[in-house]
Parts: C-alpha cells; structure tokens; sequence
C-alpha cells in the first residue's frame, strides 16, 4: 500500500483530493477501488469518468473527475516509474543451486545468483548482484556485468561481453555465429565468425531473439537499447545508444543502425547500409538502402480487398510497357514541337 503522497514525493507530480491509499496500478477498464490508474489525453476523458480507480495520473486537471488526481507532465512515465515501486525486480540472494555446473575458473561475485542447471564454462566472469536463472548456459571466456537479469534458458556463446543493468529474456541466443558461407563450386564451406558481441549498460533484450557474433569485427549494442522479442540482429551489426526495436524485425549483416531510432515491427533491413540518428522506421517498412537524414519513414502496400489488390498487381505487372509507351508519346510530342 503506498499513499499518493509517498508517490509524488518519489515521482514527483501534484495531488489534487485526497490523498489516498494505493494497492494495484490498472488499465482505465479494469481499475477498482484501491488502483491508480492514468488518462493520455482527452480522447480518455469520457473513459475517465466512468473509471472506479481511487486515483487517476493526468497531464492536466480535469474538475468533472470525482477521484483524486496526481497532475504531471508525462502520466505514462510516472506509471512505469510507480509500477517498479510496486513491482521491484527480483533481488539476488547470493546463492549458487547445487545443480549447477561451474567450470573450476570461472570467477563470480558472492552476491550474484546462479539459478539450478545453470552451466558456467571455463574463463567466465559473473558481476555482482547478477542473477542468471534456471537452465541458462554461458559459454567460455563470457563477461556478464553487475545487476543483470537472465531469465531461463538464455545462451551466452563464448566471447561475449556483457555490461551492466543488462536483462536478458528466455530463449534469446546471444553470440551465435553469423551467416557467413562462401562458394567453392560445388558446396558451401562455412566463413569462421571469428568476431564476439558486445552489448552496453542498460539494455534489454526480448524473448527468443538472437544476436550473431561479428565474423572479424564485433556485433556491438550500445547503452539502452531496447529490442523486443523474436528480432534477428545478423553479424557485425552496431545499433547506436537508446534505440527501441520492435518484435520480428530482421537485420542483416554489417548494418549500422544510429541512435534515438525507433523500429516497428517487422521491417527488414538489408544488409552494409547506415541508419542515421533519430530515425523512426514504421511497422512492415523494408529498407533497401541508407537513410541519411532523421525522420519517419514508410513503405510497402496498405491492406485493401482484395479485388481491389487483385486490379492494382495486374496494372503493375504493366507498368514496364506503359513507361516505355508514355516515354514514345514524350519523344514524339518533342518532335512535333520542333517541327512547329
């Protein structure tokens, strides 16, 4: 239970009403007595009358609202603020399970945590107050810094570094070898990937996504960063400081992506080209080439019916010859021109 006044004095914020007890922080749908809940904008204000939370976060106050109100700035950054005051992440407690397998070498701060069926390889260095939970795997030489969260089953190949505040999701694959063959006439024969990954303070990263390790040079995640789960970052990829990227994007190889960039899901990324600073790259965009100059981008085809899609491939399977008709209809009118 935390009074609005703990609240604020920690967030920051003004009351107006009372200042009541908090419990649960909720959706304007499901909020009861006891919830703080919050109001983006006036499109929510009609939902905001009918809310039965005790409190409401809103940028502005609004009088016809019966509940107490906390007036702020930015109403969605005092929620997430106020949920980790609610909902703390797990703290370390120091132990090793004895399931675990730790290789004679490895060196682990007394304050980290180190989850059953865990398995430490030779060189590993673990920080402290780091957990790495159940049935994760680290691999040789790997360095994981203090304060990190690895949840089950996380693969760290060897080689990689690791720094600080990082959280790791289930099932992401950090360190394995990118995509690299190369012809010998009659086969493939596989390019070593020689290079490791190297991800900043602060990041994190989603479920199930995989992070390859650069062939000669390194994959290399700045500070912030915040990736989503099932993304593909292919070898030799940077991503620059603070970048959000959400879930199923695919970046192919030898990228640099800048920073203060946000990417919607599912855009794909070719490969050895720049993303400038504070680009933002809406859901489903394919990106070809560089983007120089910071700003929001789009492609592709909107969703229409389908007969009216059906129309629209037939003409532009045409488009070829029309081009090539109306370049014969330009030429012939700069003829008649000249002639005149």
């Amino acid at each position: 239970m935390y009074k609005l006044s703990v609240l604020i004095n920690a967030l920051g914020g003004e009351l107006h009403g009372d200042d009541v007890e908090i419990s649960a922080i909720s959706s304007l749908d499901s909020a009861a007595k006891g919830c703080l809940s919050f109001c983006l904008g006036n499109k929510f204000l009609k939902q905001a009358q009918t809310c039965q939370a005790s409190a409401l976060v809103l940028k502005k106050f609004e009088p016809q609202l019966q509940c107490s109100q906390i007036i702020i700035k930015d109403p969605q950054l005092f929620i997430a603020r106020a949920l980790s005051l609610l909902h703390p992440a797990p703290k370390s407690n120091g132990k090793i399970h004895p399931s675990a397998v730790i290789a004679d070498d490895v060196l682990i701060e007394p304050s980290a945590e180190i989850g059953p069926l865990v398995v430490i390889e030779s060189g590993a260095c673990i920080g402290g107050n780091t957990i790495i939970q159940a049935g994760s795997v680290i691999g040789p030489n790997v360095k994981i810094g203090s304060h990190c969260l690895l949840h089950a089953r996380v693969v760290v190949y060897a080689d990689t570094e690791i720094a600080d505040y990082v959280e790791i999701h289930s099932g992401a694959v950090i360190g394995s070898d990118g995509f690299g063959n190369a012809w010998a006439g009659q086969g493939w024969e596989k390019i070593p990937q020689i290079g490791k990954v190297q991800i900043g303070s602060h990041v994190e990263i989603g479920a199930n996504t995989t992070i390859d390790r650069g062939a000669l040079d390194n994959t290399v995640i700045a500070d912030g960063v915040r990736l989503d789960n099932q993304i593909q970052v292919a070898h030799n990829v940077t991503i620059g400081a603070h970048t959000a990227i959400a879930a199923c994007t695919g970046i192919a190889g030898s990228t640099n992506i800048g920073a203060n960039c946000l990417i919607g899901g599912g855009v794909l990324i070719a490969g050895h080209i720049n993303i400038a600073d504070r680009i933002t790259l809406l859901a489903g965009n394919g990106v070809p080439s560089s983007l120089t100059e910071a700003g929001v981008y789009a492609s592709g085809v909107p969703v229409m019916p389908y007969a009216s899609w059906a129309r629209n491939v037939l003409q532009f399977r045409r488009l070829d010859e029309m081009t090539k008709r109306v370049k014969k209809i330009e030429k012939q009118c700069l003829v008649n021109e000249s002639e005149q």
